[in-house]
């Protein structure tokens, strides 16, 4: 097994043992070496794991006293996905904070008048099927895709398009999850939304990248309780 699939294995494994034994935000996980043992694989690959855990916003490194639990997964979360694949789909952000980030300043700086109107009806689409009751994620992929069309670079549509098993789990567990909160947690992920459309209308490159950034960081959090 390569070493990267036996990080996504200590990832799960470490998940599953902040969930098990219903760790607490500040509690502090077993120790690299018992980790190791406990899963049979090296210390290299559980720091590996645990780097991974860190940037996603589920744990914390502090050194010299070792990872402690940051956030938790929702447990609607993993009911949208299997508990192997939550490794990738997690770190499809990472991806997505470059690619998307950079799709909507050129959108902002590029886009013509059409593309324009497109974005705007699929915001409105957007903001129909999220405050109904019925599902909201191809609305939601609809309109992150308009954004990357307005590139006008191909490439950016065929990057979008490759990561559209992750986005449509993420962003179905994002909808999810929200709605079981105060109406709030929906009426911040459209704000965001608009936020981002606004800036590309006005042809702020830097404002829409910065609301992108923004609207995503804020979506990987929406993903923990």
């Amino acid at each position: 097994m390569s070493e990267s699939r036996l990080a996504d294995r200590a990832y799960t494994g470490i998940v599953e043992i902040i969930n098990r034994n219903r760790l607490e935000v500040g509690d502090r996980l077993p120790s690299e070496a018992a980790l190791a043992e406990m899963f049979g694989i090296s210390r290299t690959i559980v720091r590996e794991a645990l780097v991974r855990l860190a940037s996603d916003g589920i744990t914390e490194a502090r050194r010299g006293a070792g990872s402690f639990v940051k956030r938790r997964p929702s447990e609607r979360l993993v009911a949208h996905m299997p508990m192997e694949e939550l490794s990738s789909t997690l770190g499809s952000y990472e991806v997505r904070f470059v690619l998307e980030a950079e799709a909507a300043r050129l959108a902002a700086a590029r886009r013509s008048a059409e593309q324009m109107q497109v974005i705007e009806q699929e915001m409105a689409r957007l903001e129909k099927a999220l405050l109904s009751s019925g599902p909201a994620h191809l609305e939601d992929m609809a309109l992150h895709r308009a954004i990357a069309l307005g590139t006008s670079n191909p490439a950016f549509v065929s990057a979008f398009d490759h990561m559209f098993a992750d986005m449509d789990r993420v962003m179905k567990a994002g909808i999810d999850i929200s709605r079981s909160r105060p109406p709030e947690a929906i009426e911040a992920m459209l704000s965001e939304h608009r936020t981002i459309v606004e800036a590309i209308r006005a042809r702020d490159a830097d404002g829409a990248a910065l609301a992108m950034r923004w609207h995503l960081s804020q979506g990987r959090k929406r993903l923990m309780p």
